[in-house]
């Protein structure tokens, strides 16, 4: 154990060299943040390899305040076609875009080229997969962690695939992501087996029973909200009502939606919001508020995906303006929210 702590101990003091040389202290206090989360390393155990000993230096890194993380991921699905069918951008300006608006990632399935973008432009990059068959698993996780994936989200079986069955695909997915160090995120989406809240409830309750953990979930709370025909100010009494699953869960796509409509258009033709994303905002706000009541002082990071579709994903309609326009107006909404729901937690 004290080979790995000095190993990484050593990295983290090689990314944090300038011209002065810093105080021991600083660079260990660092460490510990970056080591926090590990479980197989303790702070006192980290502390004891450099002498520390439970000394006022621990004490103080217990007081250390490790802020929450937001990371804004672009979904490339949102750029389909863009600004046109005759004249769509490459995957290298696409990138470009993303990483110039603010982005600090991008959500997509695996492929050389996209790989290889994500590493110029150093971009965060979850992966995306959907499968029914666990045989496809090994090769759709291999591909993902090989393009640079750690968080990957998942579309798991079908609209027919019962409890059982996806306790099944869902224990051999986990088992062989542990294997290859990646962590995926079971989606909450139509036509897959996650399709309705009783079905994603049973088998999150299932997964606990087999594993007694909390299965990972990537949260799209527009399918259950159509699905349950509900009106703005049913949202938070009806969608959160699971407040543990939504503070495990990392992956969230924030898609604004009414009870009819998984995607409703962002702006009307002045620039202003339109009344529907306006009905859906306190209810994003307090989605970041209970994911930061379980997450307010562990340094953990949260990956929110404003996912618009566009006309040929059939998300949009014909009438909506540009996804991509649409999703730099969100991220921008997303990362206000965020502020203010962080304000609300942080030490005075």
């Amino acid at each position: 154990m004290l080979a790995t702590v000095e190993h990484l101990y050593a990295t983290v003091r090689r990314s944090s060299v300038s011209s002065t040389p810093a105080p021991r202290l600083p660079i260990f206090l660092v460490f510990c943040k970056v080591m926090r989360g590990r479980p197989a390393i303790r702070e006192d155990a980290i502390a004891e390899c450099y002498g520390f000993r439970r000394s006022r230096h621990t004490a103080e890194l217990s007081q250390t305040y490790m802020k929450p993380v937001l990371r804004h991921i672009a979904n490339l699905w949102t750029l389909m076609n863009h600004p046109s069918c005759e004249s769509e951008w490459t995957l290298d300006e696409k990138l470009q875009a993303i990483r110039e608006v603010g982005f600090d990632g991008v959500c997509g399935a695996a492929s050389a080229e996209l790989a290889d973008g994500i590493r110029r432009y150093g971009l965060i990059f979850v992966g995306g997969m959907a499968s029914a068959n666990a045989l496809e698993f090994p090769k759709l996780l291999g591909d993902l962690k090989d393009a640079g994936a750690v968080h990957i989200n998942v579309q798991l079986g079908r609209h027919d695939v019962l409890t059982p069955e996806a306790l099944e695909l869902t224990l051999v997915l986990m088992q062989q992501a542990r294997q290859l160090g990646v962590s995926p995120a079971i989606e909450t989406h139509r036509d897959t087996c996650t399709e309705t809240p009783e079905k994603a409830l049973a088998l999150v309750e299932a997964y606990q029973q087999a594993t007694g953990e909390l299965l990972p979930l990537s949260w799209d709370f527009s399918h259950f909200a159509v699905v349950k025909h509900l009106l703005p100010d049913q949202f938070t009494k009806r969608l959160l009502t699971r407040p543990d699953l939504v503070q495990h869960a990392q992956q969230f796509h924030f898609r604004p939606f009414n009870g009819h409509h998984v995607q409703v258009p962002i702006t009307r033709g002045d620039g202003e919001l339109t009344q529907e994303v306006c009905d859906w905002l306190p209810f994003a706000k307090a989605i970041l508020s209970c994911w930061l009541e379980g997450n307010r002082n562990n340094g953990r990071e949260i990956f929110i995906c404003p996912e618009l579709g566009p006309v040929e994903g059939g998300y949009a309609l014909s009438t909506f303006r540009n996804s991509w326009e649409e999703a730099k107006i969100l991220r921008h909404e997303i990362d206000r929210l965020w502020a203010d729901a962080l304000a609300d937690v942080e030490p005075n």
